[in-house]
């Protein structure tokens, strides 16, 4: 048991350190861990290489975690949180990995990942809420804090399993952790809001950017 555990931290880790947001921001001739917001995820890839390596990223960041969930239940099917170890130490490898000196994405795509593995129902009902949560506060770092603890309460709702639960909640700490400086610039009013997206003038100059 304890080497099927060990075998499910180091393949989805593995998995979590392919970072395609470092990719397509250094064919722009980025780093985005110094350039942008700073992070190396999804959000930080619109930014610096536009729409197309946004959506790459994203889907590229959910598969990494589907596949290390269905990975690891395929060959530990001894273990019974196999799938959860695996797809918690893939989002843990995307959040800190080794290969970018542990500056990483914050979490939010990779959590989708573990999410689709589960329950593809369950994907897009929190999918959907994701966007209700975007759209209402105008801000995205909200989502994936409010994400990483609503799935392991309904995972624990439809599973009634506290060990995947508990393996599930791990996330939440690092991903409060990773948007303590977002909630900050809320507060100080320099956080660029979701509208970027449509309005990106008007916002660069609200926050100060332009």
């Amino acid at each position: 048991m304890p080497e099927a555990v060990l075998g499910c931290c180091v393949i989805g880790y593995l998995l979590g350190n392919i970072n395609p947001a470092f990719l397509f921001a250094r064919l722009k001739g980025y780093d985005p861990r110094v350039d942008g917001s700073g992070n190396a995820g999804a959000s930080n890839a619109f930014i610096l290489a536009g729409k197309t390596a946004f959506f790459a990223t994203a889907i590229l960041d959910i598969l990494k975690a589907f596949l290390a969930c269905r990975l690891c239940r395929t060959l530990f099917p001894v273990l019974p949180v196999a799938e959860q170890i695996g797809g918690v130490a893939c989002i843990l490898g995307h959040m800190f990995p080794a290969a970018l000196r542990f500056c990483g994405g914050k979490g939010l795509a990779s959590l989708g990942g573990v999410i689709l593995s589960w329950d593809w129902r369950a994907f897009l009902l929190l999918l959907a809420l994701a966007i209700l949560i975007a759209f209402a506060t105008n801000y995205i770092c909200f989502v994936a804090p409010t994400m990483s603890l609503l799935f392991p309460a309904l995972h624990y709702w439809f599973e009634r399993s506290w060990p995947a639960a508990l393996v599930l909640l791990v996330p939440a700490v690092p991903i409060f952790f990773k948007h303590a400086e977002n909630f900050r610039r809320i507060r100080e009013g320099t956080e660029v809001r979701m509208s970027y997206l449509w309005n990106k003038d008007g916002e660069l100059r609200r926050t100060g950017r332009s």
